[in-house]
């Protein structure tokens, strides 16, 4: 079993400003952003399965992960840009944009629909990590990226599990409601919260406008994925959605997701690349 990881077992002293790009910078402090806010995710996640005393042990464990992994993108950014303020960056994003921390529903319509949500973030945070750690060369972001990634994986792995055992018992759920809500969760990715932490971290002088940041931060970070990376985010998506991930319809979902990133990431792949 894969040992936990924390702050004090990253070797910080191998950090390597001259193998920093700005743009991948920018995707970092607006990760950072993201990943800190994993408290008020955890608290949303216990008031909805209140009732389940084995999962919110789960969800609060999670929080703590996400967390780290916010505090550990937080100090990478500040080694790159000592003017990064990184408290007062995430206290401008969490000024501009809250999850519902005192629902005691799921927006998702239904618990499962709720852990489907869960496992689809899980999917796209593991295959982004792992497009970072295979993009970069700065070894200190590399180590991150590949913890990250293996957390992220596994709580996939978990968020499964915990939704296959509520399906068992929801009379309700089906494929479609599973469907759904994975393409519903999928297409949020354009939503306030990425934006909203690409503009906070990254400090825009601007006035904020969420077409432009979601433009500024998908065309960066989407060059750094290769199309293997979208290929097994694809079939853990479609898992989570109830399809077969070895059938033709998990195989079409992955198509359809490189067409996309690999549109939307074309203008910074090449500088990536050659960063």
């Amino acid at each position: 079993m894969r040992q936990p990881w924390t702050l004090d077992s990253i070797d910080w002293s191998r950090f390597d400003a001259a193998k920093v790009s700005p743009d991948v910078l920018k995707v970092i402090k607006t990760a950072a952003m993201v990943e800190r806010n994993g408290a008020d995710y955890g608290r949303y996640l216990c008031n909805i399965f209140k009732d389940d005393p084995e999962f919110c042990a789960v969800a609060d464990h999670w929080a703590e992960e996400e967390e780290q992994h916010g505090m550990a993108l937080g100090r990478w950014a500040a080694l790159a840009d000592p003017t990064f303020d990184f408290d007062k960056s995430f206290a401008a994003f969490t000024g501009m944009y809250r999850i519902p921390v005192d629902a005691t529903a799921s927006v998702r319509g239904s618990q499962v629909g709720e852990l489907c949500a869960r496992c689809v973030v899980e999917t796209g945070t593991s295959s982004f990590y792992s497009a970072i750690r295979d993009a970069v060369d700065e070894p200190v972001l590399k180590e991150i990226c590949k913890n990250i990634a293996a957390d992220e994986f596994r709580h996939y792995k978990l968020f499964f599990s915990h939704m296959e055992r509520y399906v068992a018992r929801e009379a309700k759920a089906s494929r479609w409601d599973r469907l759904r809500v994975a393409f519903t969760r999928f297409k949020e990715a354009d939503d306030d919260e990425i934006a909203s932490a690409y503009h906070a971290g990254n400090a825009v002088a601007a006035p904020y406008k969420r077409a432009v940041a979601n433009t500024a931060y998908t065309q960066r970070a989407f060059g750094f994925y290769q199309e293997r990376h979208v290929r097994r985010a694809g079939l853990m998506f479609a898992q989570a959605a109830g399809l077969n991930p070895e059938g033709w319809a998990a195989k079409l979902v992955s198509r359809v997701l490189w067409m996309v990133i690999r549109h939307r990431g074309r203008k910074f792949r090449p500088f990536l690349a050659a960063a």
